[in-house]
């Protein structure tokens, strides 16, 4: 059974000091570093990507539940307001989970991989806000949620329902945690955006926190159509200005390239694409992120979503995954 042990604000390990916004480990602890944060061997002390807006006390919570045999740790991780871009996030006050695999895990070894999961919507409000839809401050240069030409895109939109009134979010989230359990289980830490039914942290909030703690972001969702219109990923539009503005410039060959990855464990594992499996689309996310990242819509309101379907749709996802970190 994987041990889970939590660090809530206020039970923080007595070897985390506070500077500001950023949680510095002391020596003792080893730290694994991602996109712009500092990576630290047992004995250094060095600035890790988790955010705590307060930390008091001193010891480690005894909250723990035992799976499987391994042990992963969970620490919280808020967006961190110096880092770039965050200032164009209205909705921000929640915080993601990450999930260290512990070096017991069910794996011969760990991969020293995080994977940002994020289960699309589930952010009450989020509607209500707008947001830059791109960092430079020009308009969309395709339609969707959000119009083509639009300088504000909504910060976090609700999500769809399938055709028996279940809600997007909730599907997501099954799938979410599936895909967690399986990654976990395969030696890969896992950053959970959204780990329950709701986080208060919008598109820009969820792209940043994964840039940041992350080496790879897939978000998943299903399409608003109703007819079972199969999977496709939302991939780079071929325009030069979308294409050759930051960080799209830097980043849209390895998001096209984790896109193809996730196609084909989609279809290896039965699932049909839509469309050649590839849906020119410029989003929030996309024009954010500085690592690998992609919105994979996993069908429509009236595919499947059952349980014995979420756990189908994660191990494609799982599969897509070990496809792109091994290429």
């Amino acid at each position: 059974m994987r041990a889970k042990k939590a660090w809530h604000l206020g039970l923080l390990p007595a070897a985390m000091i506070t500077v500001g916004m950023a949680v510095i480990m002391a020596a003792g602890m080893a730290v694994s570093g991602f996109g712009d944060t500092a990576s630290a061997s047992e004995g250094d002390l060095s600035e890790t990507c988790i955010s705590e807006k307060t930390v008091s006390g001193a010891g480690i919570s005894d909250e723990a539940v035992l799976e499987g045999g391994a042990m992963t740790e969970t620490e919280q991780v808020y967006l961190d307001e110096s880092w770039e871009w965050a200032s164009n996030s209205a909705v921000h006050s929640g915080c993601a989970i990450l999930y260290r695999c512990g070096v017991e895990a069910d794996a011969a070894e760990k991969k020293n991989v995080t994977v940002c999961v994020n289960a699309g919507h589930g952010c009450a409000g989020g509607g209500n806000y707008q947001t830059l839809s791109h960092p430079d401050g020009t308009p969309k240069i395709t339609g969707g949620t959000n119009a083509n030409g639009a300088v504000y895109s909504t910060a976090i939109s609700t999500g769809m329902e399938f055709m028996d009134g279940t809600s997007e979010a909730s599907v997501t989230l099954m799938v979410a945690q599936e895909l967690k359990d399986k990654l976990l289980e395969d030696g890969y830490d896992v950053l959970m955006i959204r780990d329950g039914e709701d986080v208060q942290l919008d598109n820009i909030a969820r792209t940043l926190i994964a840039n940041h703690c992350a080496d790879l972001h897939v978000a998943i969702h299903f399409d608003g159509t109703q007819t079972d219109k199969g999977a496709y990923f939302c991939s780079v539009p071929e325009d030069t200005s979308y294409r050759t503005m930051e960080p799209v410039a830097s980043c849209w060959e390895k998001h096209m390239a984790l896109g193809q990855s996730l196609l084909q464990g989609l279809t290896e594992n039965g699932f049909w694409l839509f469309d050649g499996g590839a849906m020119p689309t410029d989003l929030t996310q996309t024009s954010y992120s500085t690592i690998p990242s992609v919105d994979i819509e996993l069908g429509d309101r009236a595919s499947d979503h059952t349980a014995n379907a979420c756990e189908r749709y994660a191990q494609a996802l799982k599969d897509g995954i070990d496809l792109y970190v091994t290429s």
